[in-house]
């Protein structure tokens, strides 16, 4: 292959496949990097009983750490304690795996005080994204965790 073969193509709406070669790319680099092959998908729904999803978390474990990269309810579902089961939930999993901590972020129009009722820290913080609003890093140290 001749380097000057390679173009850069914009994509607006890239096909899932397509984005998923990066993640998989970047996860064979860092295993590489750090020999932890120990990557595990993290995903529980809320679902009703035609089987809608009505909210769920997801996210991934690595290294030690879980990502919760998304928990969402819908409208009426929240402040009913679902939230807060799908967090201890993934945290027990977490926990399962091995893990001494769990990393996320939330804007702040979206849910820093459910976090930090449920321990989490604080320990980024980027202003005006969007403007007007800022985006956190908080994370958790677990106790207990038991390797399988």
């Amino acid at each position: 292959m001749w380097i000057e073969e390679i173009r850069l193509v914009r994509e607006r709406d890239p096909k899932p496949a397509d984005a998923q070669v990066l993640e998989e790319e970047i996860a064979r680099f860092n295993i590489a990097a750090t020999g932890r092959p120990d990557w595990a998908p993290v995903a529980i729904f809320l679902r009703d009983r035609a089987g809608k999803i009505r909210g769920g978390l997801n996210g991934d474990i690595w290294a030690g750490w879980l990502h919760v990269r998304f928990l969402w309810l819908e409208a009426d579902l929240r402040r009913h304690g679902f939230g807060s089961r799908l967090l201890r939930e993934a945290e027990t999993i977490a926990r399962e795996h091995g893990c001494r901590a769990v990393h996320l972020e939330t804007f702040s129009f979206q849910a820093p005080d459910f976090y930090r009722k449920h321990g989490y820290e604080m320990f980024g913080r980027l202003d005006d994204y969007p403007e007007g609003h800022a985006h956190y890093y908080f994370r958790k140290t677990l106790d207990g965790g038991t390797k399988r």
